[in-house]
């Protein structure tokens, strides 16, 4: 394998080497939330609000998968980093064949799971009968095209495991381009609504996988590799699972508390507008997250490393530095919300009502930005440690005890309705930050959950 792929976050400037990590994570996160988020703008300006609706139900489903896939990918993050912290480079490329492998059985799995499931999924949720046919075009060409999906995350998962995160950057730029140029020709000349935004992101994450195997074969990432290295290794598979899979499960209970909510905005009068509205809202929150999320992201892969390597000072300096960069940034993405709601809803909808419901409810939900970035980055340092079971913990406790209950007893026994939701999810985050208070300080994440 070509050293140029391998990063050391164990010397140098805290400080500096987590924002040359973090901004290439930060951009790359950007720009898979942008090619979303053109979706929902495209479909809504072209299709209306129906489409709006259905492309969000879609999605929200479409999030539960992407979601566990990413929670797996942790664990072969945190495995890679912490072998290449300890110089272990052969444990190390039979960590990321047995991770490819088992990525790629597993996308086939899904697809046929989730292609089964798919009308009942949609009638759980109470999907609107008049976004009904949109919501299931959307979901199913999403579904068929997971294999793609889980390949670009599992390439993304190793080198950003192995320090590196300006290549996956370049990947998904290519992603972002195709999908945006896809979503005009075919949910606009081709009108074909939802399903072409679909078939449009699943086509630029194909092509996006392709062109990151033509190039990591070129730069010679495989040399070194041979076949039995990607035959799956048991011994591997089991550390990948013990921690990759409470990631997993974590990914999972967050996605389901926001579909338990999406059932609960599927049951108010006027559904189709708050379900437009809350998609909407959604899509914001994916962006205005992002710099928290990829400060976690960058928090995991450089503790990761230091903890492999002994250096528990600068794991925790780690996390404290990307907790400040984080909050930031978020409280200025906070204030643009709180300031101009109605800007950024009518890029999406220009439907007055749509406008008027989805303002108020965007200024809700924009206090968990205030939040995230320390629920975050000591989750990322959890994680680094591959205390991932803590990390699925939080998320339970937050979403579980305190997200849903807390929304359905505001929206059926307050004036806040529907405002509620918002409300909640900040709720939780606030909630998660005292757990994560107490995990830090215990100081048991010093001691890594698996032994190199």
């Amino acid at each position: 394998m070509a050293d140029k792929f391998r990063q050391d976050l164990t010397q140098g400037s805290v400080g500096k080497q987590l924002m040359k990590f973090a901004i290439p994570f930060l951009l790359s996160n950007l720009l898979q939330a942008f090619y979303s988020v053109a979706d929902m703008i495209i479909v809504g300006r072209l299709c209306g609000t129906h489409g709006i609706t259905g492309v969000n139900i879609g999605s929200q489903i479409n999030i539960l998968v992407t979601g566990a896939a990413l929670g797996l990918a942790v664990g072969g993050t945190v495995l890679i980093a912490q072998y290449g912290g300890a110089k272990k480079f052969d444990d190390q490329r039979k960590s990321i064949g047995t991770l490819f492998t088992a990525y790629m059985i597993l996308s086939v799995v899904c697809t046929a799971v989730m292609l089964l499931l798919g009308t009942t999924l949609l009638d759980l949720l109470k999907t609107p009968e008049v976004a009904y046919i949109e919501a299931q075009n959307y979901y199913t060409i999403c579904m068929s095209g997971l294999a793609f999906m889980f390949a670009y995350n599992v390439i993304s998962a190793i080198l950003r495991g192995m320090g590196d995160s300006k290549r996956p950057l370049y990947f998904v730029l290519v992603a972002t381009i195709v999908n945006i140029i896809g979503d005009i020709i075919l949910v606009g000349p081709f009108k074909m609504g939802a399903a072409g935004a679909a078939y449009a992101t699943v086509g630029a994450q194909a092509l996006s996988v392709i062109l990151s195997l033509i190039y990591l074969a070129k730069n010679n990432f495989f040399v070194g590799f041979k076949k039995n290295d990607f035959i799956i290794d048991k011994e591997k598979l089991k550390m990948l699972l013990k921690i990759g899979l409470p990631s997993s499960v974590q990914q999972v209970v967050v996605s389901f508390s926001f579909l338990s909510l999406t059932a609960l905005v599927n049951s108010l009068p006027n559904a189709d507008i708050a379900s437009a509205c809350q998609g909407i809202g959604g899509k914001v929150n994916s962006f205005a997250i992002l710099p928290a999320l990829a400060m976690s992201n960058a928090v995991s892969s450089m503790a990761g490393q230091n903890i492999g390597a002994g250096e528990h000072a600068r794991a925790k300096k780690t996390m404290m530095t990307g907790m400040g960069i984080a909050f930031a940034i978020s409280i200025f993405v906070f204030a643009i919300v709180e300031i101009f709601p109605q800007p950024i809803i009518s890029l999406f909808d220009t439907n007055p009502e749509v406008i008027s419901v989805g303002s108020e409810y965007m200024r809700f939900i924009a206090l968990d930005y205030l939040f995230v970035p320390f629920v975050f980055c000591m989750n990322g340092l959890a994680i680094g440690a591959g205390y991932t079971n803590f990390a699925l913990f939080n998320a339970c406790f937050s979403s579980i005890l305190v997200r849903v209950p807390f929304a359905y007893l505001v929206v059926q026994f307050t004036e806040l309705g529907f405002n509620g939701i918002g409300l909640a999810t900040g709720l939780a985050s606030f909630a998660s930050i005292i757990v994560g208070i107490i995990f830090v300080c215990s100081g048991k994440w010093k001691k890594p959950k698996i032994r190199i």
